[in-house]
């Protein structure tokens, strides 16, 4: 964490609480910080709860670096109940008398839904379709094509839960842009019927679990350069530090990155981050400079 002038600096992770949108943890950790310069990386559904991680201060430049970054969820699947968002908030479109499948059953029809895979993004998801959000279409009684989108699940794990008949708690790692509950309704048609999903948590988002997590009320700030440990980092010197810092073009043997496609983090002798360089007309650039 850092303070300046200008108020705060770093990534706060939160565990989002339930009935919270994304924007209303934003609003309330800027009143909590005293700053109105914080972004988070990636919208939770306002029912969904778990780790959401904002950018505060000069950290808000780099969240561009952690949109795409890998998620891990558990929730549970019901299934023989379709609804009309996906999850538990919609109202019942459709039941099915799923009684008969097996356990067996159940867990190989998540295979075809591991891997490289496509997906319809949901009618209440934050996809622009028109310049409109499809949640907005939503809204306002509309349904509308979507085409399918690549995605990757690396992991989809299905065990009963015990005492409730139907209902299969899910454990998923997957690429940006997976909508789980996208997945629990494809699981429920694969089995002959349909199904919705409820109690969605997020665990992960990259390397940023629910043990990084503070609250709403009291967020932890961390390094701003937390918002890019996973790239690759480069330390360095002083004379490399005054040509960062001054955002010069620079070949990569300056950088000594190789043939590495980057970007890169570009750090100083004590660790702390000076700026982002990425690939650029087989030289590197500057993505951000955070220090001049």
């Amino acid at each position: 964490m850092a303070k300046g002038d200008d108020g705060p600096h770093g990534v706060a992770v939160i565990d989002k609480p339930a009935g919270w949108t994304s924007h209303d943890v934003v609003a309330k950790v800027r009143g909590v910080l005293g700053t109105r310069k914080i972004g988070h990386s990636g919208t939770l559904d306002p029912d969904a709860t778990g780790v959401l991680v904002l950018g505060v201060g000069k950290a808000t430049r780099l969240l561009r670096f952690l949109t795409e970054l890998p998620k891990s969820y558990v929730g549970e699947i019901v299934l023989g109940v379709e609804t009309s968002t996906l999850d538990a908030a919609g109202s019942v479109t459709a039941t099915h008398d799923m009684s008969a499948l097996t356990d067996a059953e159940i867990r190989a029809a998540t295979l075809p839904l591991t891997g490289p895979i496509e997906q319809i993004p949901p009618m209440v998801s934050a996809v622009k379709i028109d310049g409109k959000r499809l949640y907005e279409l939503a809204r306002e009684g509309k349904v509308v094509e979507r085409a399918p989108r690549p995605v990757t699940v690396h992991r989809f794990e299905v065990r009963p839960v015990a005492g409730e008949s139907g209902v299969w708690r899910c454990e998923v790692d997957c690429s940006a842009g997976t909508y789980v509950r996208t997945l629990a309704a494809d699981l429920g048609t694969a089995l002959g019927g349909g199904a919705h999903l409820r109690r969605l948590q997020r665990t992960a988002v990259g390397g940023f679990t629910l043990d990084d997590a503070g609250t709403v009320d009291a967020p932890t700030l961390r390094p701003v350069g937390d918002a890019v440990r996973h790239l690759p980092a480069v330390v360095a010197d002083s004379d490399l530090a005054l040509a960062v810092g001054h955002g010069k073009v620079l070949d990569r043997a300056r950088l000594g990155v190789g043939a590495q496609s980057g970007p890169w983090a570009i750090l100083d002798g004590d660790g702390e981050l000076l700026a982002v360089y990425e690939a650029h007309k087989g030289a590197t650039k500057p993505a951000v400079v955070l220090r001049r």
